[in-house]
C-alpha cells in the first residue's frame, strides 16, 4: 500500500507547527476534565481497574452506552477497536476478495480506498464539487459491477464536511438492497451536523448489510482514548471481524474502556460543547474569508469540524500552504493530501479545521500574514 499522504504530513508539522488550523476532531479535554463527568461508582472502577487483558469485543458496559448512540442496534451487535482505523482495515480485509469489486466516494480519508486497493478492483465516484459537493446516486449506479461486493461512504465528509439529502440517502441504500451489496459508512463525524434536520441516520440501524462506523475520537473529542467501533445486523460478519482482529490489537485498554463509558454517559453535554465551538468558529471563518474574497471560495459545510476550501491565488495552493507553515507556524492541509488513485481530487483546495478552541489566535497570525504577503 502507498503511504499514507496524511499522517506523512502530520508527522512532520502536527506536533511541529505552532497553530495546528487543520485539526479535524473537536476539542478535547483534560483526564481529570473527563473523570468529573463520572459518578462515585465509575470514578472507583476506574481508580481500582486491574490492568490485564479485556474482552476482544469490548467490556459488555461499554457496548451497552455505545448501543444507546443508535436507533435498533444491540450490544450484541458491536464490535470495538484500536480507533477507527483498526475498524476499516479489518472490515475491508475480511469482506473483500481480489475477485471483488468495490465502489468508494472521494475525496476521501485515505485509508477507505487504499486498504480496498490492495485487495481487489476499486472504482471511485466523485462528490460533485459544483454542487455543493453532492452524491450523484446515477453515478454510482453507473459504477456498479457484476461483482460489486462493497460501497464506501463516509457522511459527514472529511475533508468537505457535505451531507447527502434524506432522499439521496434513502436511495443509496435501497440500491444496495437490491443488489445485495454491503454498505459501509464512516460515520465519525455524525453529531455535528450544522443543522440537525440534515443528519441521516446511520445505516446500521436501517440496512441489513450495513456497517456503521464510529470512534470518540472526533465529535466527542477524545482521541486519545483509541476507542472506535463497527455495528453491524449482521452476527457473522462481526463474529469475523473479531477473528481478525486477534491478530492486530486482540482487545482494547481497560482503562480507556472505562473512560469512554464514561465520556457516553455524559455524551449530551460533552457534544453540546464541542457543537458550540465548531458553531462559534464558523462565525469567525465566515468573517474571515469575507475579507479576502479574492483569494478564497469559502462554503460552510454541511456538518463536521473540517472544511475544504478553494484557494484563487496564482501560486498554488502548494506552495501557499508550504510558505504559510514555514513562515508563520499555520498549518493547513493542501488537498495533495487527498490525491486518490480512483480519479481527479480538484487540487486547489485546501482543509481547514475548526473544532477545537483556539481559533482566534492561530487566525490572527493567518490575517497577519496574508496581509503581508498579499501582493
Amino acid at each position: 500500500m502507498r503511504n499514507f499522504a496524511l499522517e506523512v504530513h502530520f508527522s512532520k508539522w502536527e506536533f511541529a507547527a505552532k497553530y495546528h488550523l487543520t485539526a479535524s476532531d473537536a476539542q478535547s479535554m483534560s483526564l481529570s476534565q473527563l473523570l468529573g463527568f463520572a459518578s462515585p461508582a465509575d470514578r472507583a472502577r476506574f481508580d481500582e481497574l486491574h490492568l490485564g487483558y479485556t474482552q476482544t469485543f469490548g467490556a459488555k458496559p461499554l457496548l451497552r452506552e455505545i448501543a444507546k448512540t443508535y436507533d435498533a442496534i444491540t450490544d450484541q451487535q458491536l464490535l470495538c477497536f484500536a480507533g477507527a482505523e483498526e475498524g476499516v482495515y479489518v472490515a475491508m480485509r475480511v469482506l473483500l476478495r481480489p475477485d471483488d469489486h468495490c465502489i468508494v466516494i472521494t475525496p476521501n480519508y485515505q485509508a477507505a480506498e487504499t486498504i480496498p486497493l490492495a485487495i481487489c478492483a476499486v472504482s471511485g465516484v466523485a462528490l460533485d464539487e459544483h454542487n455543493d459537493w453532492s452524491l450523484d446516486i446515477d453515478a454510482v449506479r453507473a459504477a456498479l459491477r457484476p461483482n460489486t461486493k462493497l460501497i464506501s461512504i463516509n457522511f459527514p465528509n472529511n475533508p468537505t464536511g457535505a451531507i447527502p439529502s434524506h432522499a439521496t440517502f434513502d436511495a443509496l441504500v435501497e440500491l444496495c438492497r437490491e443488489r445485495g451489496i454491503w454498505l459501509f459508512s464512516d460515520e465519525v463525524y455524525r453529531l455535528i451536523e450544522h443543522d440537525p434536520a440534515a443528519r441521516i441516520p446511520q445505516v446500521a440501524d436501517v440496512y441489513e448489510r450495513g456497517i456503521s462506523l464510529n470512534v470518540m475520537s472526533k465529535s466527542y473529542g477524545l482521541p486519545g482514548l483509541r476507542i472506535g467501533w463497527l455495528a453491524s445486523q449482521d452476527g457473522a460478519f462481526l463474529q469475523s471481524c473479531e477473528r481478525y482482529k486477534h491478530y492486530l490489537s486482540i482487545c482494547n485498554s481497560g482503562p480507556s474502556e472505562i473512560l469512554a463509558e464514561i465520556a457516553l454517559k455524559a455524551c449530551e453535554p460533552i457534544l453540546e460543547r464541542n457543537r458550540g465551538i465548531a458553531r462559534h468558529n464558523l462565525g469567525l471563518l465566515d468573517a474571515f474569508f469575507a475579507d479576502f474574497l479574492d483569494l478564497f471560495d469559502w462554503r460552510a459545510p454541511d456538518g463536521s469540524c473540517v472544511a475544504f476550501i478553494r484557494y484563487k491565488g496564482g501560486d498554488g495552493v502548494e506552495r501557499f500552504t508550504d510558505r504559510l507553515v514555514e513562515e508563520s507556524g499555520v498549518l493547513l492541509l493542501p488537498s495533495s493530501i487527498y490525491r486518490s488513485e480512483l480519479g481527479p481530487v480538484p487540487q486547489d483546495y485546501f482543509r481547514i479545521g475548526f473544532g477545537r478552541s483556539n481559533m482566534e489566535e492561530g487566525l490572527a497570525v493567518f490575517r497577519d500574514w496574508l496581509m503581508k504577503n498579499r501582493a
